[in-house]
């Protein structure tokens, strides 16, 4: 680099005055390996370990057969990836992120939003899974404070106060704060839980207002069968291109029932156990782990897929989560690299959407 270069006029004079002759200046010494890697890319030493040994391991870890045969093979895998820089995980959750604002988007929002992003190196898509991420951790910072005012929450409510403009007041889910107003009527965790899973039981006023706090609330919604769904078909498409590539593989629904027979639960279920030595840029892999959303760096979800990632990595060693709307490059999972969706045929996935009632995003 040009800055690394001296020109000798500091050195071309002794301390005494005298001259010396001009040196040409130091190289620093490289390995030639171009750019330094980034933390989402590197394996974790211990982890790679663990992964490289799980072949001969005996007994061998869970869900891993004693016998493969044929032999596991080692197999280089070449991911291109593309993380979003974390100045415009900041500039562009600005954007998406409104008070009060925790359900599905119109369109016209949708348009007004991807017209103030056009500038910055995120996809529309990016952005909007995003916004759930914030949401998320926010529907989290906003927990205690809702149960702190249960009661003031539940006498505004009594009063004529909907739920929506309770919400938005409190900067909190819709769902969550008509939850806080059934706690400020002293019923218990397990009553609202049962009562929330069957409107009927409710008065004519609450049923209306959860109904519009559900409609207005996609992060603490009692029903998620949509975004699972979504999510299985990603583990599909995942586990197609691996199945194209002739790398082997365990799917989770096999060592989910595997496990249920032997422990009675399920106790480490990566989407995909590896049967071969897969090396992904370089780095072994025993596991991965498909997210259908994008891996923002923020508190919340960094510490509970970290947890999850922990379970395999003692298990299994180093694997990779592969990321559907790619992820912050800030971002870094102990015993995890990251990866995003670019080398997967989505199709599939795009159809599932296309599907959905039209007119709202999420």
């Amino acid at each position: 680099m040009g800055g690394r270069h001296l020109d000798g006029s500091l050195s071309e004079k002794k301390e005494g005055g005298g001259r010396r002759r001009r040196r040409r200046p130091r190289k620093k010494p490289t390995d030639g390996s171009g750019p330094k890697p980034q933390p989402w890319s590197t394996g974790d030493p211990e982890a790679v370990e663990r992964a490289l040994a799980r072949f001969s391991q005996s007994p061998p870890p869970m869900g891993l057969p004693a016998n493969i045969d044929p032999a596991p093979e080692e197999k280089q895998l070449r991911w291109r990836t593309n993380a979003v820089p974390k100045e415009i995980q900041k500039k562009v959750g600005e954007i998406v992120c409104r008070p009060g604002e925790f359900g599905f988007l119109p369109e016209e929002r949708v348009d007004e939003i991807r017209a103030e992003i056009d500038k910055f190196p995120i996809t529309t898509e990016q952005a909007l899974s995003l916004r759930g991420a914030l949401n998320q951790e926010k529907s989290v910072h906003s927990h205690g404070r809702l149960m702190r005012n249960a009661n003031q929450l539940r006498r505004r409510y009594d009063n004529g106060e909907g739920v929506l403009t309770l919400a938005k007041r409190f900067d909190a889910p819709p769902v969550n704060t008509f939850r806080a107003i059934l706690t400020g009527r002293g019923w218990s965790k397990n009553r609202i839980k049962e009562t929330l899973k069957n409107p009927s039981r409710m008065s004519e006023r609450d049923r209306e207002e959860f109904g519009k706090a559900e409609e207005a609330d996609k992060v603490s919604s009692v029903n998620q069968s949509e975004t699972q769904t979504a999510a299985e078909v990603f583990e599909d498409i995942l586990c197609a291109h691996f199945d194209f590539l002739d790398i082997r593989f365990r799917r989770q629904e096999d060592l989910l029932a595997e496990q249920k027979a032997a422990e009675g639960r399920a106790v480490v279920t990566p989407d995909l156990l590896l049967l071969d030595d897969l090396r992904i840029n370089g780095v072994p892999c025993a596991w991965i782990d498909a997210k259908h959303f994008f891996g923002a760096d923020l508190r919340f979800p960094r510490k509970k897929t970290q947890k999850q990632v922990d379970r395999y990595v003692n298990e299994y060693g180093q694997g990779a989560i592969v990321y559907r709307h790619g992820f912050t490059e800030s971002l870094k999972l102990r015993g995890a690299i990251l990866l995003d969706a670019s080398p997967l045929d989505l199709t599939p996935l795009d159809e599932f959407h296309e599907k959905r009632a039209g007119g709202s995003h999420s």
